[in-house]
């Protein structure tokens, strides 16, 4: 294979994208290099243009574009009562896209433990103030079935101890040690259907 060091940075990082390695990045720089003009040009303006104007809200976790605000938290026409709280922002895709839940989400930008991640690091305490704000009824933990999803929800629903919100956890059909983007759209519907109430305070 020839040494060129262009070819040879792009080719680290694709492999770095999850679910590829070398030789699956390799074979896609060959497809970019020879799609020059189809793939090359528009690909590099469109990275560019995602890099400037899309970001994280710091309130829901959710994509945003700087230059139309966050629809998930401050532009939806309808009012919602409900709060779905997922791991990252494929969990939210993979929900919406199921056409199960209808409201707010919150994506908290990972779990207590992952490598690297502290409390602080996820946006706990913008879920408590958005549930107060908005009058939330329900808070849905749509965690992953790990230890460290369950480790979260754990401390979640502690943080929410003093908010009038009902919470609960996505219960039956949802495999130990599953994560919410890879499960499918009827597993997904049994999770919600069969979500199970986690507030103590029931005498």
């Amino acid at each position: 294979m020839q040494n060129i060091n262009e070819i040879e940075e792009l080719i680290k990082l694709i492999s770095k994208l999850p679910g590829l390695g070398p030789k699956s990045a390799k074979r896609i720089v060959l497809k970019l290099i020879n799609n020059r003009d189809e793939l090359v040009k528009p690909m590099a303006s469109t990275l560019a243009q995602v890099y400037k104007n899309v970001t994280r809200c710091n309130s829901c976790g959710s994509l945003k574009s700087n230059l139309n605000g966050c629809v998930n938290c401050e532009s939806l026409k309808e009012k919602y009562t409900k709060i779905c709280v997922v791991e990252d922002i494929a969990d939210q895709w993979s929900i919406e896209n199921s056409n199960i839940f209808k409201g707010y989400f919150h994506i908290l930008g990972g779990t207590i433990s992952s490598v690297g991640q502290r409390k602080e690091d996820l946006l706990i305490n913008s879920l408590v103030e958005r549930v107060n704000r908005e009058c939330i009824e329900e808070v849905i933990l749509a965690t992953s079935a790990t230890v460290e999803g369950q480790t979260t929800a754990y401390y979640i629903q502690d943080s929410l101890k003093n908010t009038n919100a009902k919470v609960t956890k996505l219960a039956q059909g949802l495999p130990v040690g599953g994560e919410i983007e890879n499960l499918d759209d009827g597993t997904l519907f049994s999770a919600f259907k069969n979500r199970a109430n986690l507030n103590s305070n029931s005498d």
